[in-house]
């Protein structure tokens, strides 16, 4: 029995026996009814202010403001699929979504990939510490100078500390011509992304790499003989009972099991869904349901409750390689307590999924440009309605500056060179935008350091010069530099 069988047979097994619908158990649980009510009504800011009433808002209002015509909920709880929840729908003056509907998973891709891959470890057709080009034939990863007598391992390209290049993929139109998989790794025309190469020593820094992904479909196609999908329906979603997930990329317009995407606005995009053919990174269409099954999979094995070799196959999977960083998913918490998440956007679409090792969890999709925010604020509510200790909104202080200070940090700022934040002054108070966004209120934590309430994110000035030249953006802990460019 492979790792992908033993992982999620129990998971399977549990939602044919169970087969009720999610209203039905919230009809026989009044507490979980209240509950959902309650995440309905009221989705709380990324951030509260000390001392101030937390100013949440219904989701129906949170989807109408981010231009999301369609999302899908789903809840786990004690390591089972308590309740899923579906709104509005598949595309603007369509259908309603439904708990089949698939939406794209964009980035989501990677830790299933991550399965697929682990099911050829446990078998021991590969090893996660082997070098890659021993068991690569058709194309081989260039390797110079920068990588001198360090290989790229398989664990190395999962954790994203393989030193690859290509952060992600933008898609594809479907009137372009779509590049094969050797093409994309070669970044030879039509592909739209450059080569994927490495560029840093493996294993000394993380570094996200989508192009590192579509190195490990290549040593899958090559190690297994089989096309990717296939072998991901075979080794996965098959034994997993994901019968709503594939990788299929050309979608009929108004398919009624596929969602539409829309941009930041809403509006629909006229193309229809963009077209991925870089599967193992950004290619996965799936529902929350089925990625569900996935989490409670991962959650069992763990437990022990599928042998040994599952549980370690887990463990593994969830081994921290760089701070906060696994294969395939991010992981943080306390002992005990222990959680491992992963968001996802692709062009009209975003989606987010967390799971705890102890039992809970919940997936959120959407078809909206802005679906993958959404999606955290859905969480940041569930987590409150089912009290976890992660992922609730965080009390922060506020100070009061004085105008000179104020006046220091008003400017446009740049970070990565395609990203641009503004600070301005509007009726005697600060405000931050990006691009074609509507300024929010800006709180001081110091004379040096500004936080909106819709995002955990910090923004740290230098703290000398008059205006302020640059700094850099805490998330957690990454931090990404940015500076002036007024």
């Amino acid at each position: 029995m492979t790792l992908a069988q033993k992982l999620f047979i129990g998971a399977a097994a549990f939602w044919f026996c169970a087969a009720g619908t999610a209203s039905a158990q919230a009809s026989a649980d009044a507490g979980q009814a209240a509950r959902i009510s309650r995440i309905e009504r009221n989705l709380p800011p990324a951030v509260i202010i000390q001392g101030r009433t937390a100013p949440g808002r219904s989701l129906a209002e949170a989807m109408r403001a981010a231009g999301v015509p369609g999302l899908s909920v789903t809840v786990i709880e004690d390591g089972r699929i308590a309740w899923s929840r579906q709104y509005g729908v598949t595309q603007s003056g369509g259908a309603a979504v439904r708990r089949e509907t698939r939406f794209q998973a964009g980035s989501i891709s990677k830790p299933v990939t991550s399965l697929g891959a682990m099911a050829l470890v446990e078998t021991g057709a590969i090893s996660l510490e082997v070098d890659i080009n021993t068991r690569l034939d058709d194309w081989r990863l260039p390797i110079d100078e920068t990588a001198a007598g360090a290989p790229v391992t398989l664990s190395a390209l999962l954790s994203h500390t393989a030193g690859t290049t290509v952060h992600g993929f933008p898609g594809y139109r479907t009137d372009q011509a779509i590049p094969t998989l050797r093409q994309v790794l070669d970044g030879a025309p039509p592909a739209n992304t450059a080569a994927v190469r490495v560029v840093s020593r493996p294993g000394e820094t993380w570094r996200y790499s989508g192009g590192g992904y579509e190195v490990v479909q290549q040593v899958i196609e090559e190690v297994t003989g089989a096309p990717f999908p296939v072998w991901m329906t075979e080794s996965v979603f098959g034994p997993a009972g994901m019968t709503h997930s594939g990788y299929e990329q050309r979608i009929p317009a108004a398919d009624p099991d596929h969602a539409m995407p829309h941009d930041g606005q809403g509006a629909l995009i006229e193309a229809g869904p963009y077209i991925y053919p870089e599967q193992a990174a950004a290619g996965l269409w799936s529902t929350p349901e089925d990625l569900a099954r996935a989490l409670t999979g991962i959650q069992r094995a763990l437990s022990g409750a599928e042998g040994d070799a599952a549980r370690e196959s887990a463990r593994l999977m969830l081994t921290e390689v760089k701070p906060g960083r696994a294969l395939g998913f991010d992981i943080g918490g306390p002992a005990g307590r222990r959680w491992f998440s992963k968001s996802g956007d692709t062009e009209g679409f975003g989606a987010f999924m967390v799971a705890f090792q102890s039992g809970d969890g919940a997936v959120v999709m959407a078809n909206g440009a802005n679906g993958a925010a959404l999606a955290q604020e859905v969480v940041r509510a569930i987590a409150t309605a089912y009290d976890w200790e992660a992922f609730r909104s965080r009390e922060r202080a506020a100070v009061t500056l004085t105008g000179a200070q104020m006046s220091r940090l008003e400017g446009r700022y740049r970070y990565r060179e395609i990203g641009e934040f503004t600070v301005r002054m509007i009726d005697g108070r600060l405000t931050l935008s990006s691009p074609g966004e509507d300024p929010e209120p800006a709180y001081a934590a110091s004379a040096h350091e500004l936080f909106g309430l819709g995002q955990d994110v910090s923004f740290v000035f230098e703290s000398e010069g008059a205006p302020a030249q640059g700094g850099h953006i805490e998330m957690g802990a990454n931090r990404l530099p940015f500076h002036r460019i007024e």
